[in-house]
């Protein structure tokens, strides 16, 4: 895929290229981003294959770091044998964080009640370890921040923020970062535009969601880390800040946040 840099210093928290729309070209792609100004990736896992996979690509990459967990469409599937193996990825020492992880209310694919007992039970292993963790939230914000309250040490970020300002207010309050991707850029975007200037500049992470979430000229493209530089462009404008401050801004607020070398230091 051709593109030409916009940016420089792009960390791009939040990544699926272990995701099989990479199959055939992911590492032509993965060895690319240094020279097109992405410095770092956090590749996360859905699943134990995808965490596992998350982490094979942490140990090939430099600039490539893992997380490891079961999102909630897949916490029907989740068996404690299940944890067993994922503690053994914590092994690695390019594992930064648990997740993704969460509710998802919009489709289901995992009864409710189970995906609840996952996600808590996610939590206190984040607890354990002292990590941090990456949290899937759609359509039950509610019950997120209740379950998150009952763990007020942990901290993290909810990823793919598609919530109201009011909510992005009380998530800072709580100490939690707000990750954002290129839907802020899409036509339909308004609690988005609304939630992104309510959030501090150090709470910030900027994330792909690649091959999702893909911004706004390139909507029908799969998406990928250099893409990032639309996202930030769209969120200095709102902000009234410069989109290269706001790029170096989250990459410090990810290595921070994740304990990882920030790589331009």
């Amino acid at each position: 895929m051709e593109f030409t840099p916009i940016y420089t210093g792009i960390f791009d928290s939040h990544a699926h290229y272990d995701s099989k729309r990479f199959d055939e070209d992911r590492h032509q792609l993965l060895e690319s981003l240094p020279g097109l100004g992405v410095c770092g990736v956090l590749d996360v896992g859905c699943d134990f294959p995808s965490s596992q996979a998350a982490v094979e690509l942490a140990a090939r990459y430099p600039h490539v770091y893992a997380s490891v967990g079961y999102h909630p469409h897949e916490a029907d599937s989740y068996t404690e044998e299940d944890m067993e193996k994922l503690l053994k990825l914590f092994e690695s020492p390019k594992v930064r964080a648990i997740g993704e992880i969460g509710l998802d209310y919009h489709y289901d694919f995992s009864p409710r009640e189970v995906q609840r007992q996952v996600f808590i039970r996610q939590l206190e292993l984040a607890a354990e370890r002292n990590l941090p963790v990456i949290i899937h939230s759609r359509e039950a914000t509610a019950e997120t921040l209740e379950i998150l309250g009952r763990f007020p040490g942990l901290q993290g970020v909810v990823h793919c923020f598609s919530g109201s300002a009011e909510t992005a207010a009380q998530l800072v309050k709580m100490g939690w970062h707000i990750g954002f991707t290129g839907v802020i850029t899409f036509q339909n975007a308004r609690r988005i535009l609304e939630a992104c200037p309510v959030v501090p500049a150090d709470r910030i992470l900027l994330e792909t969601d690649c091959p999702y979430m893909t911004p706004v000229p390139f909507r029908r493209e799969r998406c990928w880390s250099p893409f990032i530089g639309l996202t930030a462009q769209k969120m200095a404008e709102i902000r009234g800040e410069d989109p290269q401050v706001l790029i170096d801004q989250a990459r410090k607020n990810t290595c921070r946040l994740f304990g990882i070398p920030d790589p331009l230091a």
